[in-house]
């Protein structure tokens, strides 16, 4: 490893039991050297290599599998109270290394610190969830049109969950999932981002003695750390996977949505988002600047659920342009592990380059850039994966608008009647989150109403992103129409059976038919 030793990275690894080269397959406690060759891990944060991993193929793929299908067959089986009790268990280790955890995810995706010791704190949060959870895998009874009949529907295990992580949350979307699937009796094999794969290990490394006191058999709990290299649409098309849940942008989420709908598989699709917060003239302009700059930059834009489009009305709208260009100047830019920062780098250079063309689009198409969009240089930013966050109005139809561009970019859009705000808010192809800032019980009713926001999220007085794990998360039209988390998410990881019981010695038939042999 060759990383620099600032903020205390070597002892985090250390502590987190990341060696030069680590093995990247796992069934629990087993690990297992990929047959793939190794990929490297370089931290966005200042180049330096962190770690190598040891891939795995498709057929190592392959023996994951068929060893998880096996585990699911005695997990099914462990009281749903029993297997809350052991995600109870890998919430307390997450909670010992929350701290060398969180610093991990911060240098190896780019996040600021504060951030990665968020996505940690979440994964406790469900792991809390969770165990709730597993005493309420409530069903329903039902009143039989036939005498002396019972109905009910129940909820049993559904099998093996494929879980598909994005970079930009390295930890936490796999928790969102895997602890959920482990409470309703299944078992988890996951695929993280190639670009993060250390914190993968890692996770790993932390459950392994909670699952081992815990006699959790080899299989349920899986990781197959590759690149789509070795391990391409393979994941989607198997059918002894019920469901996958994939986390990434719209143009490859469709393609999962096919692959797994040819097989008749379910899914769980969390794709792109184009949020935007609607600004009206009742609005707390103070409250509003300081979501919609967290919303916007926060993890250097990286986040399905970050501020994409601030809509505002034209009375306040030069008060809140100001202001705005004003808070974004001051920025701190820098390594991601530095207290002092606010904005960390973008993942890689394919990222900067993909945010640069997207400056270059916003001035093709008609757009002004109010300030920002440049790549930093300069001592502490040798990575080639700084960049200056920045504003630009902009009109809503340009194709450049209609877009997701996972970075820091915000557009401004100007209206005069909030039925006007409320169309272009929602002409877009994605829906995952929204808001609405005001102290008008009217408009932001309205937003809420089944003619307001057709986003899956829709929120009042705070910004897009920074969703908590109670509710259902997910969104509408190009997102997916996927949930996970909180609410009654946990049903996609069980499968439904409607149960009747005829307690008489009769055998009448519904609907009040007649069959008389």
């Amino acid at each position: 490893m060759e990383t620099t030793g600032q903020f205390g990275i070597k002892e985090a690894l250390g502590q987190l039991g990341i060696k030069e080269v680590n093995n990247g397959l796992c069934t629990g406690n087993e690990w297992k050297d990929g047959e793939g060759g190794l990929i490297s891990s370089y931290s966005p944060a200042d180049g330096q290599l962190i770690a190598k991993v040891k891939q795995g193929t498709l057929n190592d793929y392959n023996e994951v599998i068929a060893k998880a299908q096996e585990a699911f067959k005695e997990w099914r089986k462990v009281p749903a109270p029993a297997r809350g009790e052991v995600v109870r268990k890998i919430g307390n280790e997450l909670r010992k290394y929350k701290e060398p955890l969180g610093k991990l995810v911060s240098y190896e995706m780019g996040k600021i610190y504060q951030e990665g010791l968020g996505e940690v704190q979440e994964m406790i949060d469900i792991c809390d969830f969770a165990v709730g959870q597993s005493r309420q895998l409530y069903g329903f009874t039902m009143h039989s049109e036939r005498k002396a009949h019972r109905m009910y529907d129940q909820y049993h295990p559904l099998g093996v969950v494929g879980v598909v992580s994005a970079f930009n949350f390295p930890v936490a979307v796999w928790a969102w999932n895997a602890m959920l699937a482990l409470v309703c009796g299944d078992v988890v094999v996951w695929k993280p981002s190639s670009k993060v794969l250390l914190c993968a290990v890692a996770v790993h490394n932390i459950i392994a003695s909670v699952l081992k006191e815990n006699n959790v058999p080899e299989g349920v709990v899986n990781l197959v750390a590759t690149s789509s290299k070795h391990l391409g649409d393979d994941m989607f098309s198997d059918k002894n996977i019920p469901l996958i849940s994939f986390t990434g942008s719209t143009r490859i989420g469709k393609k999962v949505g096919r692959l797994v709908g040819e097989r008749l598989g379910k899914s769980i699709l969390e794709l792109g988002g184009n949020n935007a917060i609607i600004v009206t003239p009742n609005a707390d302009l103070e409250m509003a600047m300081r979501a919609i700059v967290f919303g916007a930059v926060g993890t250097c834009g990286q986040r399905c659920t970050s501020t994409r489009r601030i809509i505002v009305h034209e009375s306040v709208y030069e008060a809140l342009k100001e202001k705005l260009i004003s808070v974004y100047k001051s920025i701190t830019i820098g390594h991601s592990l530095d207290p002092k920062t606010l904005v960390g780098p973008l993942i890689d250079k394919w990222a900067v380059q993909t945010y640069l063309d997207a400056i270059e689009k916003v001035k093709a198409q008609g757009g002004v850039i109010l300030c920002g969009g440049e790549v930093k240089e300069g001592p502490g930013y040798e990575s080639g994966c700084y960049v200056t966050p920045s504003l630009a109005e902009v009109e809503n139809h340009y194709e450049i608008v209609q877009e997701e561009t996972f970075a820091p970019l915000l557009y401004l859009l100007k209206y005069k009647t909030l039925d006007e705000a409320i169309r272009i808010h929602n002409d877009v192809p994605q829906g995952l989150s929204s808001a609405i800032f005001s102290t008008n019980i009217l408009e932001t009713e309205k937003f809420l109403s089944c003619e307001g926001s057709d986003c899956g999220i829709a929120n009042v007085n705070i910004g897009t992103s920074g969703a908590e794990i109670g509710g259902a998360f997910g969104g509408e039209k190009d997102t997916g129409g996927g949930r996970e988390s909180g609410s009654d998410a946990w049903k996609a990881y069980m499968r439904r059976q409607t149960n009747t019981i005829n307690y008489s010695t009769e055998l009448p038939l519904a609907q009040g038919i007649e069959f008389k042999v």
